[in-house]
């Protein structure tokens, strides 16, 4: 129903007070940190593009198309630097890869339509826009799965750290004093990355007491996006890493008796999410570089959504895991793997013979 007298706000102000309504959603925990962060960096985005100081109930659907033109033409500066695999040039110039295209029209939908509720615009400008997101290219490098040689090949690494292996393979390694050996911790990192998916923000706000022990098997409880929580069985070779870290990896040092952390840095303080990636890529460097691929935490999740899936897995058992709203996003996290449609073919359940399998004699 459309409000009786329209607010005329500008674009600025529309948008503080859409953002300090979705940092209060954070605190209901109906979102999560990070997607209040994501939602305030695309509207100050969109602030800057349609101009401040515009009534925003002028805004119509070419002032839309202009902005997600001019955004999809923005360098992409967390990625400076980097080759992308969508043809755009190491600095960074090619502007915007299509997913965060896809994004950033997300966030300003959710923002429009909360215009229209509000009174702050008569017609939600975005029905009018001619401009549409593109098809997502395929996902870039650092966020592909890793194939199973790869994956393997950092498990490998991983076990090899919590049987008390070597540091890492880099020549000239330092070695580290008694009280600041992170091996088992960071093995325990890798392998619930790789064997359960987690967002980096749900495995760094673990706490000890979220892991449990029922029927003799181990459980995480995770504490998800928008306040749920779903309990994931832990694999056998990673409930003996976590307790074996929970017995002598984990050093609390005195005067933070108290600290509930699962993860903590050397100086006993709860791991950040930035140093997620160290601890991969520190782990990386002890597995075979035949096998070796560079992958961000974000990786290793399609890269357990991807295996699991290829080794037929139920779908709603891997929404499950993954803490999936529904099956059509845990589509997107399903990756490519070379050579899984020949074996698919080689198994086609219509075409075996009884008694064996289709290429059986």
């Amino acid at each position: 129903m459309r409000p009786a007298e329209l607010n005329r706000l500008t674009v600025v102000e529309a948008a503080d007070r859409y953002v300090e309504l979705v940092r209060a959603k954070a605190l209901t925990g109906a979102l999560s940190p990070a997607t209040v962060e994501v939602y305030a960096r695309d509207v100050a985005t969109f602030v800057r593009l349609a101009g401040p100081e515009r009534v925003l109930d002028d805004l119509d659907g070419g002032d839309i198309d202009s902005i997600l033109l001019a955004f999809a033409r923005k360098p992409d500066e967390r990625r400076a630097g980097v080759v992308r695999g969508s043809g755009r040039g190491a600095d960074g110039a090619g502007g915007q890869s299509p997913a965060s295209l896809a994004r950033f029209r997300r966030s300003v939908s959710a923002f429009f339509k909360h215009a229209v509720l509000a009174g702050w615009v008569q017609i939600d400008p975005m029905t009018a826009s001619t401009v549409t997101a593109r098809e997502r290219g395929g996902l870039p490098p650092q966020r592909r799965a890793l194939t199973r040689e790869q994956a393997q090949g950092l498990i490998d690494a991983a076990r090899g750290l919590a049987g008390g292996g070597p540091v890492s393979g880099a020549a000239g390694e330092v070695r580290r004093r008694r009280d600041q050996r992170t091996e088992l911790r960071d093995a325990l990192i890798v392998l619930l990355l790789v064997a359960v998916g987690p967002r980096v923000s749900e495995l760094v706000r673990a706490n000890v007491e979220d892991f449990y022990v029922n029927d003799g098997v181990r459980y995480w409880r995770i504490f998800g996006k928008g306040g749920r929580t779903r309990d994931v069985p832990l694999p056998e070779d990673v409930a003996r890493v976590l307790d074996e870290y929970l017995a002598r990896g984990r050093r609390v040092p005195a005067d933070r008796a108290g600290e509930k952390a699962l993860l903590l840095s050397w100086r006993g303080r709860r791991l950040a999410r930035g140093d997620v990636q160290a601890v991969i890529d520190r782990v990386q460097r002890g597995v075979d570089p035949a096998r070796r691929r560079s992958v961000t935490p974000h990786g290793l999740r399609h890269t357990t959504a991807t295996h699991l899936l290829a080794d037929a897995v139920d779908m709603d058992a891997v929404r499950r895991v993954l803490g999936h709203g529904d099956l059509a996003t845990l589509g997107r996290y399903r990756d490519e793997l070379p050579g899984e449609l020949e074996v698919a073919m080689r198994a086609h359940p219509l075409l075996r013979e009884r008694g064996g399998s289709a290429g059986a004699r």
